[in-house]
């Protein structure tokens, strides 16, 4: 038995050459992969009208940080 454990958590090279080049398929798997991290990243709190917190998704924030994410794919160097 080997001892290697592959990380299945991990975006794979050829996806991430694809995605840097510019391929819309690779570009939406890299947004997937990343969509949970990114959910929580743009979790804000809102208050109804008693005065009680609620966790929300700001979608704006969520919308402007995978932006961010494609234009640093498309500008990615891959060696």
């Amino acid at each position: 038995m080997s001892n290697k454990r592959r990380n299945n958590h991990l975006l794979s090279y050829p996806v991430i050459v694809l995605a840097s080049g510019g391929d819309v398929d690779a570009i939406n798997a890299v947004l997937k992969h990343y969509e949970g991290y990114i959910a929580a990243l743009s979790m804000r709190t809102f208050y109804d009208e008693g005065g009680n917190p609620h966790l929300c998704v700001d979608d704006a924030l969520r919308r402007r940080l995978e932006t961010k994410l494609i234009t640093k794919i498309l500008t990615f160097n891959v060696a």
